[in-house]
This record gives structure tokens, C-alpha cells and sequence, in this order.
């Protein structure tokens, strides 16, 4: 536990200490590390529990891109308190075993105060689960299962993504409506999906809608024949998704080429730019996403250069709404450590719960803000489609709708979310 200060009160309370002995686990490496050391002065120690492998691997490596750069932009200005920021990263595979014990290698080995990253919900609440233990700060990312800010929501934890509620919110009603009140779900078979699945069943029930089948798909599913040859008996008004990463991509394309892409309608729930990038040509129906990098916002034409200027030799060109997750849950994260004057956790938790964020600051159209009783962000909700008139290469999306944080909001979600009350967090300082 090098140079990390943890109270006296809370080891005695949560045994915390026994915790930490026990829990070494083993070497998940390679690490990688920066060293931008100020002289003299401590660095603040990050964590990055990005994904470089398995079902969200391209999507982790570009979550990291968006991290590197909020952490990049703060050390040129001086780092946060006088104190430069480092990280050290690993891969978490996609899966939340291993997760769990990369999360527990960086705060009890390498000195992590602060976690960030994740795709899979299932690993974020395993990463969640090891960082409450601790009282440690983790950021989610981009794990939109709306569990994550509901049933397994956490004092420490901020959820960074719109969640499958805001989505289906923001695109159900208005189909049951303008396309048919027959619907069947394809669902990932993990947390998100099951969880993303329910909400959008409630919206079409809500609605008048009526769910035929749910079809649930194992993860890592790369044949989709017998899910489509289902729809096709079935004869659906509308097909709702909940697939995920590469999943979606092997989905998207076999859609394609069976030539279902017209009808049944389609509603994908929330399609990941590197999902997107990787597979263009099979993008059809309609999707939800947080931002694009084509919207006519003060301040996206610059942030892009600037991302672009950061990640020259990278896969994507262009930032997408993983990268955007990425780069605006840290830049707000270093920002509150500044306000609070200190890196004590529950004093940076008490910035994060009263955040609020102008749409300009944002790049979206509508101001957005923390809920403090569930640590979700209240942002706008796109839904888009694929481009039939794009200006280059790398134009994919149209923008149909924009929906404001209060009209998608998740309504459920405090219900489900308890929070630990701040005296029962085990106190940590960077």
C-alpha cells in the first residue's frame, strides 16, 4: 500500500487490511505505464481498466485514446493541485474475472487511488464490486447496462454512458406508433442485455406495443442463422437489439446479406463507434449513441483536431462516442479533484454528485448534470441512422433526433440504486 493514506476508522470498520493481504491474486500483465513525473511532487496514480482483447477490445483501446488525451491536456497545464497525473493499464480480456482482479492488482499493488474504464457491464460491476471494497473512485465509462446506475449502482461509481432505458426512451414510443405494435428482441445473454431487453419491453408494453419472442444470444455469437430465420417465420413489425461489440458487427452483416435490412424495422439500442468503423457497410435500422463527431456544436470541429493531433497513427480516424465517454468522464474527474482542493475521495465523490456541465462545455445540445442518487450522467440522447448523403469517408451517421436528459431519464433507477452513506466509505487519499 505505498503512499496511499487510508484512515485508521475505516480499517477497523471494514477490515480492510485483511482484505488487501488476501486479495493479492496474480500477474495480469503486461502493464503499461507513463511516468510524467513532476519533481518534487507526488503523482496522482490512475488505473485504467481499459479492455484490449475479446468481445469489446477495439472499443476498450479506444475508451483508452480518450482517457490518454484528458490526462495528456491537464499535464501540459500543470497536472491537478500542482501534481502531474500518471496511469498504468491493463487488459481487463472482456471479462469480468479477470476484471475484478486487475482492479484489485492496481489499488493494492501499484498504488491506484482512482479506476477508470470499461464496455462490459458484467466487468464494470465486478471492477465496481473490488473498488467499493476499497472506498477507491471508479469511473465507468461506457458500460450502459441500466443496472449499473440501478441494482449495482455504488457510492464510488459514476456511470458515464446513456443506458439502455435512455435509449429505448428516447426511440420506442414513436415506433410503436409510426411502424407497428408487433416486436420481437434479440438479446445479448449478459447483464447488458438482459437488463437493456427489459427496458425496452417496457416501453413497448407502455406504448400498446406487444412482444412476440425474445431470442436471447449467447456472447461471442458469430452465425445468426437460426435467430433469422425465427424473425422471418415470426414476421415482426419491429426488431429491437441488445447486442453487443463484435456481436453486432457479425449481426449487422448477416442481416445484410439475407436482405432483412428493410423490413422488419430495426432498432439497434446503442451503437459503439468502433463497432461501427469496423463494419460500415452493414450499418442499417435505427440506433442510439451520446455524441458524433459531426455535430453542428461550438467546440466539436476543435476537439476533434485535437483528438486527431493525439491519436495519429491509431486504427480510427475520427472520435467517436467511446472516445468522447472516455475523455469527458477524466477531463471532469481532474476537474473535480481541482475544485475539492484535495484527492480525499469523499470529498471528490461530493464534486461529482453536484456536477453540472453546459451544453457547450458538453458538445451536445442540452446541458447535462450528475444524478446525485444514482452517480449516472443526465445527457442528451441521439438516436441516428446511416448516412445516404455523406460529405466524407468518415460521415456515417444522421442525426434524426436529439432528446434532453429529463425526457429519457431512466425513472426506475433511483428506486433500484442505494447508496452507502459517506461515513461507511473507507476513507483513501492519493
Amino acid at each position: 500500500m505505498r503512499g496511499r493514506q487510508i484512515s485508521r476508522r475505516s480499517v477497523l470498520k471494514g477490515g480492510l487490511m485483511a482484505s488487501v493481504i488476501g486479495g493479492t491474486g496474480s500477474f495480469f500483465g503486461p502493464w503499461r505505464e507513463n511516468h510524467a513525473w513532476a519533481q518534487g511532487a507526488k503523482p496522482i496514480k490512475l488505473g485504467l481498466t481499459c479492455d484490449a482483447s475479446g468481445q469489446y477490445g477495439n472499443s476498450g483501446q479506444d475508451d483508452f485514446r480518450g482517457i490518454k488525451m484528458a490526462i495528456d491536456e491537464i499535464n501540459a497545464k500543470g497536472g491537478v493541485l500542482g501534481r502531474q497525473v500518471t496511469f498504468i493499464t491493463a487488459d481487463t480480456e472482456t471479462t469480468p474475472a479477470t476484471g475484478s482482479r486487475v482492479a484489485e492488482r492496481f489499488i493494492t499493488r501499484e498504488d491506484c487511488t482512482i479506476l477508470i474504464g470499461a464496455l462490459h457491464s458484467g466487468v464494470a460491476n465486478a471492477i465496481t464490486q473490488v473498488a467499493s471494497k476499497y472506498g477507491v473512485i471508479y469511473m465507468n465509462t461506457n458500460s450502459s447496462a441500466p443496472s449499473e446506475a440501478g441494482e449495482n449502482c455504488s457510492r464510488v461509481k459514476f456511470v458515464w454512458d446513456g443506458n439502455g432505458t435512455n435509449f429505448s426512451k428516447a426511440s420506442v414510443k414513436n415506433a410503436v406508433d409510426s411502424i407497428g405494435k408487433n416486436w420481437m428482441l434479440l438479446t445479448n445473454d449478459y447483464v447488458w442485455g438482459h437488463t437493456t431487453s427489459a427496458a425496452t419491453r417496457t416501453q413497448v408494453e407502455s406504448a400498446g406495443g406487444k412482444i412476440l419472442d425474445n431470442l436471447l444470444v449467447p456472447q461471442n455469437t458469430r452465425d445468426f442463422t437460426a435467430y433469422l430465420l425465427k424473425i422471418q417465420q415470426a414476421k415482426p413489425d419491429v426488431v429491437a437489439t441488445a447486442v453487443g461489440g463484435d456481436d453486432i458487427k457479425a449481426l449487422r452483416e448477416q442481416v445484410a446479406q439475407l436482405k432483412l435490412d428493410g423490413k422488419p424495422a430495426w432498432i439497434n439500442n446503442q451503437q459503439d463507434w468502433p463497432d461501427v468503423w469496423g463494419a460500415p457497410d452493414s450499418l442499417f435500422g435505427v440506433f442510439g449513441t451520446t455524441w458524433y463527431h459531426k455535430l453542428p456544436l461550438p467546440g466539436v470541429a476543435e476537439f476533434v483536431k485535437k483528438w486527431q493531433a493525439a491519436n495519429k497513427d491509431g486504427p480510427i480516424p475520427v472520435p467517436g462516442n467511446v472516445s468522447y465517454n472516455g475523455y469527458m468522464s477524466t477531463r471532469e474527474l481532474l476537474r473535480a479533484i481541482e475544485r475539492a482542493g484535495s484527492t480525499n475521495n469523499v470529498k471528490i465523490i461530493k464534486e461529482l454528485e453536484n456536477l453540472k456541465v453546459s451544453a457547450t462545455d458538453r458538445m451536445q445540445h442540452f446541458d447535462a448534470y450528475m444524478d446525485p442518487m444514482t452517480h449516472q450522467m443526465q445527457q442528451t440522447i441521439y438516436l441516428a441512422r446511416r448516412n445516404a448523403k455523406p460529405v466524407d469517408n468518415t460521415d456515417l451517421f444522421e442525426i434524426i433526433s436529439w432528446t434532453e436528459p429529463k425526457s429519457a431519464a431512466d425513472d426506475a433507477a433511483p428506486g433500484k440504486c442505494k447508496l452507502t452513506p459517506y461515513e461507511q466509505v473507507p476513507t483513501v487519499d492519493s
